[in-house]
């Protein structure tokens, strides 16, 4: 008996619109990505400034005036403009969709709406959800046993974590581009012996935890960290095997993380996050309010090398297709000005942004009002750009994940947008 047929027996056919039967139906599309890099955004990007400009305001009059805070530029899309800070993005447009009508209830709390955009769930109860990349892993796994299947170049927090699918689909992190993560170089002084010994140890202590115990995950982590500790595996965090043409492609530090993340899905990663602006360059990040947004160019400037760096490289190396670009924030920035001329938040319509991963591009998806305030067509919401993201990964978004015994739907509802597909 399937799970429709189960489920009408039981007499639940009336709740089959319900979270937990949420995925009951006609499979939907599949994609042909096989890696993706997961720009993220943190402070909350502002669509009107970036890959949704509107008329230019004015932040600096006494009576300010709503708007875009810079003029906007043609792409390589007919009718679709991006912000004059996005000049290398906007030759590249053919291969993006700016997906500007996504929206979400969470406007005023940094840490839900980071939890929501990666997890593609609001916080419930004590269930802890996992994010995309954790989903991503689970499904698909690496690409190459060499390497984990998910990696995150940033700092770790439990939204990128794989909540209850425990630890073998979590991250392998790293903050220093130029040495790797810390602990996956064997000693000089531990030989392959002494190291298989101690494998063997490992391994006796899993073969006795309790199965589904914490210690069974770390028993299984450790052993994870043995397989991969080596030469093998490092290799593809020394970025000087790369030209230096390539490496100014992409720009400064941020670039070259996002070269690394390309090095690293070449090498069979499937999955990794790339966090933009650790260091804060423009003294404020993405979360511009008052005078932090003086110096938001700097960052969107950063972005758009990094960007188009990565796409161009992805396209000559032949790797545009099968890997997917996405670039997510928690939410975007409200047309009106504050008191000093920043922005607040706004959850009610942003943009986040598709790249490759062989969909079938058209420059920009869903529309806003006039001031970038609010969604008037084609709405898309966190679940929907999620279901995206794994129907482009070819992973079934009609798949239940299994929290212990509990059946719990990959996406709370969401559904891919269809013409993305071909």
């Amino acid at each position: 008996m399937d799970r429709r047929s189960f489920v009408t027996a039981l007499g639940l056919a009336p709740f089959a619109a319900s979270p937990l039967f949420a995925n009951a139906g006609v499979a939907g599309p599949k994609g042909k990505a096989e890696h993706c890099i997961f720009i993220w955004l943190g402070g909350g990007m502002g669509q009107a400034d970036t890959f949704d400009p509107k008329a230019v305001g004015d932040n600096k009059a006494t009576k300010k005036k709503p708007g875009s805070l810079y003029p906007s530029i043609e792409t390589s899309v007919p009718g679709v403009r991006l912000c004059e800070h996005l000049p290398r993005t906007a030759k590249l447009m053919e291969h993006v969709t700016a997906v500007r009508s996504v929206n979400h209830k969470v406007i005023d709390e940094h840490a839900f709406a980071t939890n929501l955009v990666h997890t593609g769930r609001m916080i419930s109860g004590n269930a802890i959800y996992p994010s995309i990349g954790s989903m991503v892993a689970h499904r698909r796994g690496a690409a190459d046993p060499n390497v984990p299947a998910y990696m995150l170049i940033g700092y770790p927090n439990v939204s990128r974590g794989p909540g209850f699918l425990g630890i073998k689909d979590g991250y392998i992190y790293l903050v220093d581009t130029e040495t790797g993560p810390n602990g996956f170089t064997t000693p000089g002084e531990v030989s392959s012996d002494r190291k298989d010994a101690r494998l063997a140890l490992l391994e006796a202590l899993g073969e006795r935890a309790p199965g589904g115990s914490a210690v069974e995950e770390y028993a299984a982590a450790q052993q994870e960290a043995f397989r991969l500790a080596g030469p093998s595996f490092m290799r593809h965090f020394d970025l000087k095997q790369e030209s230096p043409a390539v490496r100014a492609s992409y720009g400064g530090e941020f670039g070259q993380r996002c070269l690394l993340a390309r090095r690293l899905v070449q090498g069979g990663v499937r999955f990794v996050e790339v966090s933009h602006n650790l260091n804060f360059i423009n003294g404020a990040g993405w979360d511009v309010h008052n005078e932090g947004i003086d110096n938001q160019h700097i960052l969107i400037r950063e972005l758009d090398h990094a960007l188009a760096g990565l796409i161009e490289d992805l396209k000559r190396t032949g790797m545009l297709d099968k890997t997917l670009v996405v670039i997510g924030t928690e939410f975007g920035r409200p047309p009106e000005f504050d008191g000093k001329g920043g922005r607040g938040h706004q959850g009610t319509a942003f943009s986040m942004i598709l790249a490759g991963g062989g969909l079938k591009h058209c420059g920009a998806y869903g529309f806003t009002d006039d001031l970038s305030k609010k969604v008037v067509e084609k709405p898309v919401s966190v679940p929907d750009f999620h279901a995206t993201i794994l129907a482009a990964m070819n992973v079934d978004t009609k798949h239940d994940l299994m929290d212990g015994a509990r059946p719990v739907p990959i996406t709370d509802g969401g559904k891919p947008i269809a013409e993305l597909f071909g």
